[in-house]
């Protein structure tokens, strides 16, 4: 099973539409048993990235750790969203 962390700045509000977001085409798509979804704030993850099989975020990240995620604000805009679901897929599917 893949854990997949969706990160923001609190760990609070974008993290949360983009986890019920994600959880729902999870479920639409057959996926959510292949994934464990984790929640949290960017300043309590940093160390602990590689923990992750996949990460999306709705913040800025450091650039040693910008390959390994998933931008996830076109979840909040409707732009590319289509896109990053199968990038996610993809990772999962890895």
């Amino acid at each position: 099973m893949k854990k997949l962390l969706i990160m923001c700045g609190t760990g609070i509000a974008t993290s949360t539409i983009v986890t019920g977001k994600i959880k729902t085409w999870l479920e639409e798509n057959g996926l959510e048993n292949k994934v464990k979804l984790y929640q949290s704030k960017i300043s309590e993850e940093l160390g602990r990235i590689d923990d992750y099989d996949i990460i999306v975020t709705t913040t800025l990240v450091p650039d040693n750790i910008k390959d390994k995620v998933i931008d996830g604000v076109p979840l909040l805009t409707g732009i590319g969203k289509e896109e990053m679901y199968e990038e996610i897929k993809s990772q999962i599917i890895a």
